[in-house]
């Protein structure tokens, strides 16, 4: 089963359990980034000098990406300047549920409903097929702490995981000190190649420069 890197990160950031998505805020930057990572990989977009753009609007033959390379498409025409960072802020909840939706509709989650108090609505996400997870975090714990030679999308995952400060998703149950450099050697090593390196700093520094802004924005509220 292909599963894209955005939902990757979303089967991470929920809960097996409770279904509740943990670093709800950042994941979401994260989901988004990593749907243009996985597009940049498909050779459909450039993601050069913090700016977004659609090269090839072929579909790749996967539906969840068509749908998200559509919407880039869609929302880069016509402007001057398209930057990475401003479609990730915009994207990142639309992203999220389009990678919610793909896990339940295959079985990898299931949808639970309820009311906060008794009023607010109140969704979580269990999981439901863990095989998917266990083979991811089996791959992360190859290349991070095994030391095994990733692929360029394992290098772009753990590359994005770093650039977010993430580490706690990807290894819950180890000091962020343990993981953090060997992440930060395959995040900045020649385990890609060139374009696929330029896409993966282009998105690590949008992820920084939506983190900041969200930061300055909360402070000054």
């Amino acid at each position: 089963m292909f599963v894209t890197l955005g939902e990757e990160i979303m089967l991470m950031s929920l809960d097996d359990g409770s279904g509740k998505a943990r670093e709800r805020m950042t994941a979401g930057w994260v989901v988004a980034g990593a749907f243009l990572l996985d597009l940049a990989l498909a050779g459909r977009i450039t993601a050069e000098d913090g700016r977004l753009r659609v090269v090839d609007a072929a579909p790749t033959g996967v539906r969840l990406l068509d749908g998200r390379l559509a919407a880039v498409a869609a929302w880069t025409e016509g402007r001057r300047t398209a930057k990475v960072a401003a479609w990730v802020t915009k994207d990142q909840s639309t992203a999220v549920r389009a990678a919610i939706d793909s896990l339940r509709e295959r079985g990898l989650v299931t949808e639970e409903r309820h009311r906060l108090l008794g009023l607010f609505p109140v969704r979580r996400y269990p999981e439901a097929d863990g095989s998917v997870e266990r083979e991811l975090r089996a791959r992360l714990t190859a290349a991070v702490l095994d030391g095994a030679e990733p692929d360029e999308r394992t290098t772009g995952l753990i590359a994005l995981l770093h650039g977010a400060r993430l580490h706690r998703l990807a290894f819950p149950d180890l000091p962020r000190r343990q993981v953090e450099p060997r992440m930060a050697a395959i995040a900045e090593g020649q385990w890609a190649g060139e374009a696929v390196r330029q896409a993966i700093r282009t998105m690590q520094a949008a992820m920084v420069a939506v983190a900041t802004t969200t930061a300055i924005a909360a402070s000054s509220g």
